[in-house]
């Protein structure tokens, strides 16, 4: 085992780095050797495999919320209407304004 507390920031860092670039290298290995026992197995009864080895991304795109209410005293101060009302939109609804007032 190594003893990690007489190394200096800079050893921890190119151990770390050096550990992640080995489980990297060895979960790869990995997956190409459970994907060729699959397609051994498949062969063996007859049936053919295809496996993506690609890595899935995400087909879906975010995309920004349009603000819906504005601060009158501060135009920069604005809400969606999404999730929980800013401090400054509770302020005015306390205050007894409706959320109407602000709309943009």
């Amino acid at each position: 085992m190594i003893d990690l507390n007489s190394k200096s920031p800079e050893e921890l860092a190119a151990i770390i780095a050096e550990a992640q670039a080995q489980l990297v290298a060895k979960r790869t290995s990995k997956r190409k050797e459970v994907i060729a026992q699959i397609k051994e197995l498949a062969a063996s009864i007859g049936v053919a495999v295809t496996i993506n080895d690609e890595a899935k991304t995400s087909k879906r795109s975010s995309s920004a919320v349009i603000a819906k209410y504005r601060d009158p005293s501060n135009s920069s101060n604005v809400w969606t209407g999404r999730g929980l009302a800013p401090k400054w939109m509770k302020a005015y609804l306390d205050s007894g304004r409706s959320k109407e007032e602000f709309l943009i």
